[in-house]
């Protein structure tokens, strides 16, 4: 199994993360990890504690392309996987349970070997001291395509791709502005592969000020935020989404392709044309009613 880490400045948090990582109950595990250009002591930490575990178990990748940013660090670094093995994202400011790697392993061994196929699960949600926050919603409603395109239930630091899934997320083309997470359930979604959703939380996910997403505590909270920012920055990364998609064809389901041409039309025409689209087709779902209903909205006047 490959464990994928991208760092930035992340000095403050990352000794308990590695920590928790050779914790793991699951030992057979080898770090190809990626500096994106910290200016903390960041990357001096990540040589120690490869020093620690030695080079067949952590991994540094040669960096030529400086700082790419989140999603763009985490698609360089997936190209490194080996063939016929399982890769984990993991965000520098986390903590994992113990059986997180564990639990992961057993459920995509259940999936045939030729079929993509992306593990997610809960997380429980804390302060910067580790102080209770919650449990991440269990995002156990539509899982698959095209409600992919809606909401992404699939949280990076939870997500484990098997080797079919690796192999296809690779060979495609993320649009600018997406993260590696919802390109990853889009893609196998698209794909007609498998998502597993463990309602297990696996993680003890850190909110502070410093993250780079984040999670609501709560559905009114999620919701909230959403009205706020309004429908232009959900729409153009619908769009991105969809191009990109369309872009990268060749291991697309025939469902998932005539989904998209459907939505590629109609996100150039008027309202009538997309409601058309809407009725159309089948799945293009949120979570929740009222998530449905924003979106919904949102779609025909974005």
């Amino acid at each position: 199994m490959a464990v994928l880490l991208s760092t930035y400045n992340g000095m403050r948090y990352l000794p308990e993360q590695l920590e928790s990582l050779a914790r793991q109950d699951f030992r057979r595990w080898s770090l190809i990890w990626r500096d994106d250009g910290s200016t903390d002591g960041t990357a001096a930490l990540m040589q120690a504690f490869a020093a620690r575990y030695g080079e067949a178990s952590c991994l540094p990748m040669p960096d030529q392309a400086g700082h790419l940013g989140i999603a763009g660090s985490f698609f360089t670094l997936l190209h490194q996987v080996p063939p016929d093995t399982i890769a984990a994202f993991a965000d520098q400011d986390d903590i994992w349970l113990p059986d997180k790697l564990q639990r992961g392993a057993e459920a995509l061994a259940a999936v045939p070997v030729d079929l993509p196929a992306l593990y997610c699960a809960r997380q429980r949600l804390v302060d910067r001291n580790l102080a209770p926050l919650g449990l991440s919603p269990y995002r156990g409603g539509p899982a698959v395509f095209p409600a992919a395109l809606t909401q992404n239930v699939a949280t990076g630091c939870t997500v484990m791709l098997n080797p079919a899934a690796v192999a296809l997320i690779a060979a495609s083309n993320p649009p600018d502005g997406t993260l590696h997470d919802w390109w990853s359930y889009l893609v196998v979604s698209a794909a007609g592969g498998r998502l597993i959703a463990d309602p297990v939380p696996v993680v003890l996910y850190r909110q502070h000020r410093a993250n780079a997403i984040g999670a609501p505590h709560s559905s009114v909270r999620r919701g909230m935020m959403a009205v706020r920012r309004g429908p232009d920055e959900f729409m153009q990364l619908f769009r991105r989404h969809v191009r990109g998609l369309v872009a990268n064809p060749q291991a697309l389901s025939p469902s998932a392709l005539h989904d998209l041409a459907l939505l590629d039309r109609a996100l150039s025409g008027g309202p009538l044309e997309r409601m058309r689209a809407m009725r159309r087709i089948s799945g293009l779902v949120r979570q929740t009613r009222a998530e449905t209903a924003l979106f919904r909205l949102w779609f025909l006047i974005g």
